[in-house]
């Protein structure tokens, strides 16, 4: 069973977190995975990678990352994610296009 504290300090960030504007790619720490992913403008990935595509927790911008469960589709670099929304998964890195008008902010946890 989880530990109540710790589900809180996941969700408010305690375990770090990035922010990328420049369309450079966001790694976590050593130990640490993204996730969650915050869109402060609408923008798009240009790359996204899964923890472990191969288990379907996840999706990436790789052929066969669809997620959990059926009926998901590969997302690309075209889908676009409007300003404010959250994403939340598991994936050892993510770049976003450059957006001077806003950016993505990347939350850490432990793998």
């Amino acid at each position: 069973m989880a530990n109540t504290d710790d589900l809180y300090k996941l969700s408010f960030g305690q375990h770090g977190c990035a922010f990328s504007d420049d369309g450079n790619a966001v790694t976590p720490p050593s130990g640490m995975v993204i996730i969650a992913i915050q869109f402060l403008a609408d923008n798009n990935f240009t790359a996204l990678a899964a923890e472990d595509a191969d288990n379907g927790k996840s999706w990436g911008l790789t052929a066969g990352h669809t997620g959990a469960g059926s009926g998901g589709v590969v997302i690309d670099s075209s889908n676009k994610f409007p300003a404010g929304i959250t994403i939340f998964g598991r994936w050892t890195s993510a770049t976003a296009a450059a957006d001077a008008d806003g950016g993505i902010v990347c939350y850490f946890g432990p793998k």
